[in-house]
């Protein structure tokens, strides 16, 4: 962005890390917080590795006013309390992120990692301060230029290509250059990863003991910008799909542009938009049957503000999905085809009563043009049985719809896919065929010289 955009210095480390040295005293304690927030999202690690236990302990015993070796103690005393958790969290993202948190805190209270770690005894709250006045909510949305994206761009400037992301069902990735793909991606994979926010998918099996998987969790973190937003964390998993960050609000926090990111509920439990207005971006989070979708419109210049390149290669709306990681549709596909009676899935078992003649008549129903969106549709049904990627592939498509800035390119048809490709293959042969003639070449030459 521009250099009256640049917000004020986080340097996430790297990974899924975001907590940086915050400039200002206080904000130590506000990390700590957002910390605290992102491990009681996950329910998970209650179970397995008690970091919740170490966190509430440490929180029970500081304070914003106290002593600074007071807090320094309980800090070591948090630090050796998820140390310990170590052998049964170590996969963990809130294991990790605990870490680094504790590192960060440390570093910005000057505590040495050798002394007391005697845990003080449980303080009383103090008592909530008085309310203070609001300002008036038009004053507060419209707050400083820099928290308007376009309106703090240079003047006579022409308007911003703004680009679109989706992920949703079993799981199909548009990139933000509108390439098409399925993958596996079993697990945790970012999404999105740049200077202004990052966002996680975690997929699980569909299928026990099938390659089939679907988002069952996503988690969004805003990163603090300038005058207009504190850092927020929106985290949502099957069966949870809140109207608030994780903090429980609304919007941006309390600096003067707050509200220039803010949730909007458009279906309780179903479908939730997040605008941030001053990086031009909405995301859109649905649940569909038992797994999540994802949507995004963001404009290029923020899609493309990473801030370590070389780290940068699992960036999946960017990038797209590893080769390794990737499923060409079209055999499975061809196989369903070549059968008259029900297909296989991909786990040797019959796919739940759909023969590809019926999951073709199923999608016709919310997706009439037979573009990758309606084969995607078709796939997931035969490999799955989950008639619910139906509805979330049409789902995607009306996303696409709202969202994308270019109405000539909603539809992508398996040409455009995977016709690109095939160019690129006939050039490889051409120039292997080039290459063993210049060898014969080569070695007629040699036989020459040696007669």
């Amino acid at each position: 962005m521009q250099s009256q955009r640049e917000r004020r210095e986080v340097r996430p480390r790297a990974g899924w890390t975001v907590m940086g040295k915050g400039v200002a005293g206080p904000s130590a304690l506000e990390v700590g917080k957002i910390l605290v927030l992102f491990l009681c999202l996950f329910p998970s690690v209650s179970l397995q590795c008690k970091i919740l236990k170490c966190n509430s302990e440490f929180w029970a015993s500081t304070s914003s006013s106290g002593p600074e070796e007071e807090f320094c103690t309980a800090l070591r005393a948090y630090n050796n309390c998820v140390r310990r958790t170590a052998r049964t969290c170590r996969g963990d993202l809130a294991y990790h992120s605990a870490q680094h948190g504790i590192e960060d805190l440390m570093s910005q209270h000057n505590c040495s990692k050798e002394g007391p770690t005697t845990q003080p005894r449980a303080r009383t709250p103090a008592p909530p301060p008085p309310p203070q006045l609001q300002p008036d909510s038009q004053e507060r949305s419209d707050g400083p230029e820099q928290c308007h994206y376009e309106r703090s761009l240079p003047r006579h400037s022409s308007p911003p290509n703004y680009t679109h992301c989706g992920f949703f069902g079993d799981p199909h990735l548009r990139t933000f250059s509108d390439d098409f793909q399925t993958c596996k991606v079993e697990g945790a994979w970012p999404l999105i990863h740049n200077k202004y926010l990052s966002v996680q998918v975690t997929n699980t099996p569909v299928v026990p003991g099938s390659s089939a998987t679907a988002t069952s969790k996503l988690t969004i973190i805003f990163k603090n910008f300038q005058e207009c937003v504190d850092q927020k964390m929106y985290h949502a998993e099957t069966d949870e799909l809140p109207a608030a960050f994780a903090d429980g609000s609304k919007n941006g926090g309390d600096r003067h542009g707050a509200n220039t990111l803010r949730i909007v509920d458009k279906v309780p439990g179903q479908h939730v938009e997040i605008h941030a207005r001053y990086i031009g971006t909405t995301i859109v989070v649905r649940q569909v049957g038992r797994y999540l979708t994802f949507a995004v419109r963001m404009p290029e210049e923020v899609v493309n503000s990473v801030e370590d390149r070389d780290n940068q290669d699992l960036y999946l709306c960017l990038h797209g999905c590893p080769a390794n990681q990737r499923i060409d549709f079209r055999t499975f596909r061809d196989r369903a085809v070549e059968g008259h009676s029900l297909v296989k899935s991909r786990t040797g078992s019959q796919s739940h009563g759909f023969t590809y003649q019926a999951a073709m008549a199923k999608c016709k129903e919310r997706l009439p043009v037979e573009d990758l969106y309606f084969q995607s549709c078709v796939f997931d049904l035969l490999s799955s049985g989950d008639i619910n990627f139906t509805m979330a592939a049409y789902y995607a498509f009306e996303d696409v719809k709202m969202l994308h800035s270019n109405k000539d390119k909603y539809h992508i048809f398996e040409k455009d896919a995977f016709g690109s490709n095939a160019a690129p293959r006939g050039s490889d042969m051409f120039s292997l065929v080039l290459l063993n003639c210049l060898s014969m070449l080569l070695w007629i030459e040699c036989c020459w010289v040696h007669l």
